[in-house]
């Protein structure tokens, strides 16, 4: 066996390029089961990040049903998801360039079934008994007009998009999920008002239809201000179930003219709902439940008997489980591991064998290259405890020098509920396999510990999550794992301000990369979408009563006390973070004289999705780290323009 090269970290060459992880890798979206069918999105970089439909048949035959150019995006709270729905072979699907709906029957085009009006949908659910579709609609018209913000609502319409639709519900500032009982005679739905987000405070509602298909008799079931419920969804026997945080963890209950638990566990069987469509369980039969829960930062796959209660875990080789669909006999899901991507995954329920339907990248790398990510506990404020995954460098070709420790790149995830995931990712490996350390914070405000831990971050954005990615990057290099003079930090969109956060108000952090992250929490406030225009409230405070907490905390306005290298990447069409938020941190960057690379993409929104500008991305992030840490990397790469450079 050849000895590694000795050679200094970030320096290594590495078979894990950007030109491999965009060529051979997809997003795989949303799933819906129909007739013994498998139908799933996948967003393909190399076709502009085009999302399409595909099915797998029963024989096994797979196919594309979304002709070039349409893409099956929503835009309803701007995130969108629950983009498609199937029903007897019909497939109806949001289209991203006009924000209509289409309906496209087998072997004919697609064809729209909604007016070119400024109304965008999603979270369909085919009413079958009176030929019509139910759904979230979400009306921009007073954009038009400067009237106000967006109106929702749950409305209905014909399948084949004759006649005017219908408002069922529209009193309240949100919906999602209405899901429809099997005999057609009742409507579930999700609402919640402002200030609230739905990890906050939703109501679940229950609504009778008549023969005609209007609603009456409507009762809140469960939920308010301070209790979040997730994913209605009717059992075949005609049940509602329904995940709440009531307890302080997002368990599984059902409503049988009173509220029941069925597993009170620690642990989240539920996710806060930042797209639509999100699904932890699915029904195999009245009598089992497939559902998947997360503990302790890791996804565990069970069947649950809603008769007995019982929970059996099912054995998987995967610690990253979600997406979950069930038919009988079978379970269709999403799933990774440390050292395998995302696959779509068929489960056989009767021989518990897994079959792998598709694969987010055919990508066959080395166990050598990678990097197993371990999970970390480590002491933050106030004598809590703060997690996280860290990913020592790895390169079986490379070794560096014994005195050297590696640079360390702490990843600050975006939401900023959310959280964190232990697939594996090759962009993460990019970094790796070249000889940096990474450390992926699930800093307190993140999803998957509990409401408590969730909530810590509540009045204190920017200082919380700040305090936590700081620590985890102290801990590991008092324990001599990383170089704690080459600690770098990077996030986007709230990822992005936790770290300009870090950048600016903390004196450890030797350089940074903002991806489309704020930098001015007032016109986050007041420039942004209805879905988040509020998320503020919670976060930091009331708006403008506390305008000081948002100047304070806002970079832009420390901007001074920034000493040190950043590198901002951006979309020109992003409305969630404006341009001008990282171009007015730019400008005085420059103005101080600091090193700053701004990289603006034409035709992005909020995340890129064109192969070229994620390639550009991870390129110019690493590219610009050499620049100021003065090593020299393996791979030729496209300069980054970066201002006021001096050579280290």
């Amino acid at each position: 066996m050849t000895s590694p090269h000795i050679a200094p970290y970030g320096s290594w060459k590495s078979p894990i390029t950007s030109d491999l992880i965009v060529a051979g890798t997809i997003g795989l979206g949303e799933i819906r089961l129909d007739r013994g069918e498998v139908y799933w999105t996948e967003q393909r970089p190399t076709e502009a990040g085009r999302n399409v439909i595909v099915r797998r048949t029963a024989a096994g035959q797979v196919s594309d049903i979304t002709p070039a150019p349409f893409n099956v995006r929503s835009r309803v709270h701007e995130y969108g998801g629950g983009a498609f729905l199937v029903h007897q072979g019909a497939v109806y699907f949001s289209n991203f360039a006009d924000q209509r709906l289409y309906r496209k029957l087998p072997g004919g085009e697609p064809v729209a079934i909604t007016p070119e009006l400024p109304w965008r949908y999603a979270d369909g659910v085919v009413d079958a008994q009176r030929n019509r579709m139910i759904c979230v609609r979400e009306d921009h018209t007073g954009d038009e007009n400067s009237e106000g913000e967006a109106v929702n609502a749950i409305v209905s319409f014909r399948l084949d998009g004759k006649g005017e639709q219908s408002i069922l519900a529209s009193d309240k500032d949100f919906y999602a999920s209405p899901c429809l009982s099997p005999d057609g005679s009742q409507l579930a739905w999700i609402s919640w008002n402002h200030p609230n987000m739905p990890w906050d405070g939703t109501e679940l509602w229950l609504g009778t239809l008549d023969a005609e298909g209007s609603m009456t008799g409507c009762q809140k079931i469960a939920g308010g201000l301070t209790e979040s419920i997730f994913q209605p969804k009717w059992s075949p026997d005609g049940l509602l179930y329904f995940v709440s945080d009531r307890t302080g963890w997002w368990n599984l209950y059902r409503w049988a003219g009173a509220i029941e638990p069925l597993c009170l566990m620690e642990a989240e069987f539920g996710l806060p709902q930042w797209v639509f469509g999100m699904s932890t369980y699915g029904f195999e039969s009245a009598n089992q439940i497939i559902c998947t829960y997360t503990q302790d930062g890791a996804s565990y796959l069970a069947s649950l008997n809603p008769q007995t209660t019982a929970l059996e875990l099912i054995d998987t080789p995967y610690s990253e489980i979600g997406s979950i669909h069930a038919a009988p006999g079978k379970v269709v899901f999403k799933a990774g591991s440390a050292t395998q991507s995302g696959e779509l995954v068929h489960l056989d329920l009767a021989t518990r064998q897994f079959e792998v339907l598709q694969k987010s990248s055919e990508l066959q790398i080395d166990s050598g290259y990678l990097s197993v990510p371990m999970a970390i506990a480590f002491p933050t404020e106030n004598g809590l405890e703060a997690y996280g995954f860290y990913y020592p460098p790895n390169n079986q070709d490379f070794a560096a020098p014994t005195d050297e420790r590696p640079p360390l790149l702490v990843k600050s995830h975006g939401g900023p509920t959310s959280a964190t995931s232990t697939m594996l990712s090759l962009r993460i490996q990019y970094w790796t396999s070249r000889g940096f350390a990474v450390l992926d914070v699930n800093y307190g405000g993140s999803t998957g510990y509990g409401r408590a831990y969730r909530e810590r971050l509540n009045g204190q954005w920017g200082i919380v999550d700040v305090d936590d990615c700081a620590n985890g990057a102290k801990y590991l290099a008092a324990q001599g794992k990383v170089d704690g003079d080459r600690l770098v930090i990077d996030g986007g969109s709230a990822g992005g301000y936790t770290t300009l956060c870090a950048l600016t108000f903390r004196d450890l952090f030797k350089a940074g990369a903002s991806y489309y992250g704020v930098s001015d929490l007032e016109a986050l406030a007041t420039d942004t979408h209805k879905f988040e225009s509020r998320y503020l409230d919670s976060l930091i405070g009331a708006y403008p009563e506390q305008k000081n907490l948002y100047i304070e905390r806002s970079p832009i306005h420390s901007a001074h006390l920034l000493n040190c290298p950043v590198i901002f990447f951006q979309g020109d069409e992003d409305k969630i973070v404006p341009p001008n938020q990282a171009e007015m941190m730019v400008e005085i960057l420059k103005t101080k004289g600091l090193p700053v690379a701004y990289v603006l993409y034409e035709g992005e929104q909020h995340g890129f999705r064109k192969a070229e500008n994620i390639k550009r991305t991870m390129d110019g992030e690493f590219y610009f780290y050499a620049k100021v840490f003065g090593f020299e990397p393996a791979d030729r790469i496209a300069p980054v323009a970066i201002a006021n450079l001096v050579s280290p």
